[in-house]
């Protein structure tokens, strides 16, 4: 309990304190790379500091010049600050869309290209894939925990059927993410956060020319996402 506290107490210094220095650069300039970067500076220190140590498998494969959509294993809160901070270059996300209803920080979430969802509503789902669409075709890279939420046991769930469309419109290659360590540090379910090591492991990107239907790279992507997990995780 005290780590998460810990945790959410820098959380709560040191992000307010990026905003008012950063939101109004941004807002004036249009550019908003500073406050993505100390956002993501925020995220990662936050997570560290509350003890958990992170390892890193297969950023090395990856180009710094292309664009990708990553489509990552989800069982925990503290999945976002840890993976996004450490994806290369700017990346993009799917947010709750009541976020955006908030004037300041809808405009800076809209400025930082995410994409707002409705998980409930099928017509905005649509909408949203086609907006990710716009943002992977404008170069930046899109994260998606294709399960479409948090699992219980740290097993994979059924994957969403969205990321998978969005993948074949783009064209843009996709490098499954598997996270492993976080269904020990902060269940879903949990408030209390343990320390521990968590493994990052980022697979060999798949080819457009090796996408197949969608099925086929629905497949592709959860083999390589599930044979990196621990083995009691396995399916």
């Amino acid at each position: 309990m005290i780590r998460t506290v810990f945790m959410l107490s820098f959380w709560a210094i040191a992000l307010p304190i990026v905003a008012v220095i950063c939101m109004p650069y941004a807002f004036i300039t249009g550019n908003i790379m500073p406050l993505y970067w100390l956002g993501m500076w925020g995220a990662w220190t936050g997570v560290r500091l509350a003890g958990v140590r992170v390892k890193t498998i297969g950023l090395e494969k990856l180009d710094s010049n292309a664009t990708y959509i990553f489509m990552a294993n989800h069982t925990s809160n503290i999945d976002p600050p840890l993976l996004l901070p450490i994806i290369p270059r700017r990346t993009s996300v799917m947010a709750r869309h009541g976020l955006f209803k908030y004037p300041i920080l809808g405009r800076a979430m809209r400025m930082g290209s995410l994409v707002p969802v409705d998980r409930g509503n099928r017509e905005a789902g649509i909408a949203a894939v086609r907006a990710a669409e716009q943002v992977v075709r404008n170069g930046v890279h899109m994260t998606i925990f294709v399960e479409g939420g948090r699992s219980f046991d740290g097993k994979l769930m059924p994957f969403k059927k969205g990321p998978f469309y969005l993948a074949e419109s783009c064209q843009v290659p996709v490098v499954p993410v598997t996270i492993a360590g976080t269904h020990y540090v902060m269940p879903k379910g949990r408030f209390a956060l343990k320390s521990g090591e968590v493994v990052v492991t980022f697979h060999e990107a798949i080819p457009t020319s090796q996408f197949g239907d969608r099925p086929e790279l629905m497949e592709k992507v959860r083999r390589a996402i599930n044979d990196s997990l621990p083995q009691e995780y396995r399916s």
